[in-house]
């Protein structure tokens, strides 16, 4: 008789898998193969990489005798795992016609079938690594379920047909009362410890930090509030932005949010319903980081750094609104390692490590991140000039009460 473990595994396993999948259940093949910027990928590929994920980590190494569906997949699908091999280019993934979308199904139903039959084994949980190694790979798919959608909203946005992806209604953010919630700061701990339950490696260890009092916004800025901003000339007043904010805004022309349409009398945003009215109500979403700070410096307040906003996360309950499923939230931390962070030893030790340079933390999560996949010691990471992922911002200032 089968242990319960296993069985849950395969559950969640075919849950998070079939979930990539009812994505892509109503798009064409057409469409699971667009690609607008080097930053996004097809769908197509999304579907074949976290595939590629658990034949390279688990079924390789674990499953005795296992063979590969393909052998130039390793390459094809391959992200940017240095400690693998070779990678197809990043910018080029569009033009991988082949293989389709049918095949890369196939293989998806492959690799499931592999991994269905290890994970029912009754002596496979007992493998060193398998149970650590399937967590993270559901955690990863999950990630890039969210990308799929925001990629695929960037790659419609350049249609001029202008195509709505669903028609689903979106979680509306909720109604909190407004002002700042103040925090006397002190020595507080942020992360997460490996007994907690899942966290990816940036999340730990858990360690102590100090704060200095602080107050954080009980609401998202929302883009009635952004459009104060541009409205008082917030892109056209260099002493309000970074120097590289500025020169980026000059050199892409930026007047105000990705997929927002102000030439006509109505005022519209794109969304994955297609154009919608630009509701004043709704949190700003799809800012970059420059955008964030110059308008934090307008508003006379800053952007809070991420202990700032996972201290008053895990202390305020309800009072804060928000704080999950509507926008990620940029804060002001640079992305790096905690004190007494360890990259784990080979290629998939480069999951987060090798890419703490250069870019910023977001905390909480947006209405595209999959059910169950927030909590308060998340950290995601973007470079300064990013607007396709959905960000917003909640403000800080360092004010007493």
């Amino acid at each position: 008789m089968l242990s319960e473990a296993p069985l849950d595994n395969t559950f969640r396993f075919r849950q998070v898998r079939d979930h990539s999948e009812h994505l892509c259940a109503h798009l064409s093949a057409e469409d699971c193969n667009l690609q607008a910027i080097a930053e996004t990928s097809p769908l197509k590929w999304h579907l074949a990489h976290t595939s590629w994920f658990y034949e390279t980590f688990i079924l390789k190494p674990f499953s005795p005798g296992y063979r590969p569906f393909h052998k130039h997949f390793e390459v094809l699908f391959n992200s940017y795992y240095n400690g693998i091999g070779q990678q197809h280019p990043r910018s080029k993934r569009h033009l991988l016609s082949r293989p389709g979308l049918d095949e890369v199904l196939a293989y998806r139903k492959a690799v499931d079938r592999a991994m269905t039959s290890l994970l029912e084994h009754p002596t496979a949980c007992e493998q060193p690594g398998i149970s650590e190694r399937l967590e993270l790979g559901l955690n990863h798919e999950q990630q890039h379920q969210e990308l799929m959608l925001t990629d695929l909203k960037y790659n419609f946005s350049c249609n001029p047909l202008l195509p709505a992806y669903m028609e689903d209604t979106l979680p509306e953010a909720t109604a909190g009362k407004g002002g700042f919630e103040f925090y006397k700061g002190g020595l507080v701990e942020i992360g997460q410890d490996i007994d907690e339950g899942f966290s990816f490696d940036n999340e730990r260890p858990r360690h102590k930090t100090w704060l200095e009092p602080y107050a954080l916004c009980r609401n998202l800025v929302t883009n009635g509030e952004f459009r104060e901003f541009i409205a008082d000339g917030g892109y056209r007043r260099p002493e309000l932005w970074l120097s590289d904010g500025w020169s980026h805004i000059r050199q892409e022309g930026w007047t105000h949010p990705l997929y927002w349409s102000l030439d006509g009398i109505h005022p519209e945003v794109f969304t994955l319903r297609g154009p919608r009215p630009l509701r004043d109500q709704d949190p700003v979403c799809h800012l970059s980081y420059y955008e964030a700070d110059a308008f934090a410096r307008w508003a006379g307040a800053r952007l809070p750094t991420e202990a700032e906003w996972e201290h008053a996360c895990r202390q305020s309950g309800q009072s804060l609104a928000n704080m999950f499923g509507q926008v990620w939230q940029w804060t002001s931390s640079a992305y790096r390692g905690y004190p007494g962070y360890q990259v784990a030893p080979g290629a998939i030790g480069e999951y987060n490590g090798k890419f703490m340079c250069n870019q910023f933390v977001l905390r909480g999560s947006s209405c595209a991140t999959p059910a169950g996949h927030s909590r308060p010691s998340y950290r995601n990471f973007f470079y300064p000039p990013d607007r396709w992922q959905f960000t917003g911002l909640r403000l800080a200032s360092d004010a007493m009460p």
